[in-house]
């Protein structure tokens, strides 16, 4: 199947087909899903949530149920995923459950912000960074714009010369990052200077509006999306029906446990009131600077430059994977169905990726983009889970390896939980929430020309 021609339409994410050639084990597609999960998110936004809602036991509260919301979330993934291991992840799911025209609109909004906008956001975030550490100027704003570019041709020329090497560099990355999170947790977890009697000593007291508790519970569900990344490469991994459920679970609660020990650090770290303080946004380096002093502040820097590659690498692998199922089915270009000989790498879909994303990057567009991303993800992902209900009442595959536990209740839940998050997002943003509907709804007009023009190559085909 490597290299063959897209006009024959083999796709591997077809049961019954031939994977390929390179496959990759559970604990690199484990590395995948880590890093995907952790980006910058937890090391910046726990001083918005101290400033909003001034109670550290609310807070740790909330990143815990953030995190069996994702638990929960991946369960119900691992059985998708069990069900149909093959590469495009989501789009899979819902095209299998709902037809054509809604996974492509998933895919489309995968490749516009859910993927592109996000390594674009990521890699700009990577170079602000990377500034604060490297001695150099940069008032007019391009010294930054080709750090952000460097990383990401960097991190595309290597996954595109095959899985061993994209492997390899993922699981240096996400070891190294995740190393550097335990010593800083170790390290604030026992240190001298820490002040555990912060935790009970809220800054308010009254407590806080029902509306900034939900806005902080948005957030937290935001910083642990990504559960469902390894989907994507399905058909990459070995033993996808075993491996894929035993990933999404094991990653994400991994990620948990990191999250809330994270903020137990923070917390014990700075008082409430410390963390709100301006600026807010750099909660890991300030604690870091109140635990071990104002020279520490780079070395969270440093390991925040780490977490965000990790996380572009992540996006680099998994997003082309959807375009490349999307070109298989004939409802995008088959340009991108094609996979490099010797190494069955869909190298022009993660070329395709990284162009778009170099491009937002140049241009700065992706922050518009970016407003309004989380409510168009969550909507898809609300839909994604609901794809458990069309195909359980399809009967059990005999050769199912895993069911999600407390259906249907848990996908239930879940679904009203995104459906919660995407409501009170359109209400509370109606301008970003037309935005968000208009970005998919630009999907629309190249569906129907893909569409005609792959019924009539299929005309062509059959001599009619």
């Amino acid at each position: 199947m490597v290299g063959e021609s897209p006009d024959k339409r083999k796709a591997s994410h077809v049961p019954g087909s031939t994977p390929p050639i390179n496959t990759i084990g559970w604990f690199t597609a484990g590395c995948l899903l880590v890093s995907n999960i952790i980006g910058g998110g937890v090391f910046t936004t726990t001083g918005l949530m101290a400033r909003d809602l001034g109670d550290p036991i609310l807070i740790l509260l909330l990143w815990s149920l953030g995190g069996l919301f994702a638990i929960g979330g991946a369960m119900v993934y691992g059985e998708l995923g069990s069900r149909l291991p093959y590469a495009g992840g989501d789009y899979v799911y819902l095209r299998e459950a709902y037809g054509p025209l809604v996974a492509f609109l998933s895919g489309w909004t995968s490749f516009t912000i859910g993927f592109g906008a996000a390594v674009a956001a990521s890699a700009i975030s990577f170079s602000a960074y990377a500034l604060r550490i490297l001695p150099i100027m940069d008032e007019s704003g391009w010294r930054a714009k080709a750090l952000s570019l460097t990383l990401l041709w960097l991190v595309t020329l290597v996954h595109c010369r095959g899985l061993a090497g994209g492997g390899r560099l993922q699981r240096t990355i996400t070891s190294t990052k995740v190393l550097a999170i335990a010593v800083l947790i170790l390290g604030g977890l026992f240190a001298g200077a820490a002040h555990w009697e912060w935790l009970s000593d809220p800054a308010a007291h009254k407590p806080p509006a029902v509306g900034s508790v939900a806005i902080a519970l948005v957030i937290v569900i935001y910083c642990y999306l990504g559960w469902n990344v390894a989907g994507f490469i399905a058909t990459e991994i070995s033993d996808p029906r075993r491996t894929l459920p035993r990933i999404m679970i094991g990653g994400t609660a991994f990620v948990a446990i990191i999250y809330v020990l994270l903020n137990l650090v923070y917390l014990s770290a700075l008082s409430i009131a410390g963390l709100a303080e301006e600026p807010i946004v750099p909660v890991a380096e300030k604690s870091a600077a109140a635990l071990w002093g104002p020279s520490s502040g780079q070395l969270v820097a440093a390991l925040l430059c780490l977490s965000i590659a990790g996380a572009v690498s992540a996006m680099t692998w998994a997003g082309p994977r959807v375009y490349w199922a999307m070109a298989q089915d004939g409802v995008i270009t088959p340009w991108l169905a094609y996979r490099q000989p010797g190494t069955g790498v869909p190298a022009r879909a993660i070329l395709f990726q990284t162009l778009w994303a170099s491009g937002l990057i140049l241009s700065g567009t992706f922050e518009q983009l970016i407003i309004y991303s989380g409510m168009v993800l969550a909507f898809f992902m609300g839909l994604t889970l609901s794809t458990i209900f069309p195909l359980r009442s399809r009967g059990i595959d005999p050769s199912l390896a895993y069911c999600s536990p407390w259906y249907p209740a848990l996908p239930m839940l879940l679904i009203a939980v995104a459906t919660l998050i995407v409501g009170s997002s359109v209400v509370q943003r109606p301008v970003e929430a037309l935005y968000g509907a208009a970005t998919v709804a630009a999907g629309l007009p190249f569906y129907f020309y893909w569409k005609r023009k792959s019924a009539r190559s299929g005309q062509r085909d059959t001599g009619q």
